[in-house]
């Protein structure tokens, strides 16, 4: 496999990887961070690689290795925010209707239990948090759905009824 594939989740249609602005945000300041510390790693490697046979030198063999993680995360980032699709759900004019940002709370039948998510970006999900990716199975098959419509998702346990209670999207 080519190193500067993206190893993440698939691309949904347009080849864009859909955020928030806070998970862009988020995705810039840890490259910033990384850019950091690959400059602080390869002073550490540096200063090893002084210090003589290189072959046993495990100052210098463990900055080898981290320099190869850093530069690994580099490229997934750079490719990532090079391919994303900015979308602010306070914009969202169509509001009745279930996109990119909503919050929905839903009733599941075959759980018989009231949930309420929302729908990020692929790098953004959190399912402690509520947070689901929009390339996942419920949110998938919730978009475009309006208050009061029944959705079907395939779910590990088989076919569930999602019934769509309310939808909501942050303010500006």
């Amino acid at each position: 496999m080519d190193d500067d594939e993206d190893d993440g989740p698939p691309r949904l249609p347009g080849g864009k990887f859909y955020m928030t602005p806070q998970g862009h945000a988020r995705l810039r300041t840890e490259l910033a961070a990384q850019k950091m510390e690959r400059h602080r790693v390869v002073d550490i490697v540096a200063w090893a690689a002084g210090n003589g046979d290189r072959s046993e030198n495990a100052d210098y063999k463990e900055g080898k290795r981290r320099l190869r993680e850093i530069d690994r995360r580099l490229r997934f980032l750079t490719n990532r925010l090079a391919h994303a699709e900015v979308v602010d759900p306070t914009q969202q004019p169509q509001r009745d209707r279930v996109f990119f940002g909503a919050t929905v709370t839903y009733y599941a039948t075959e759980r018989d239990a009231e949930v309420t998510v929302t729908i990020v970006g692929v790098d953004e999900a959190d399912m402690e948090a509520g947070k689901i990716s929009i390339g996942s199975p419920v949110a998938l098959a919730l978009l475009k759905a309006k208050q009061g419509d029944e959705v079907r998702v395939r779910t590990p346990r088989g076919f569930d009824v999602l019934e769509v209670l309310e939808i909501t999207y942050p303010m500006e």
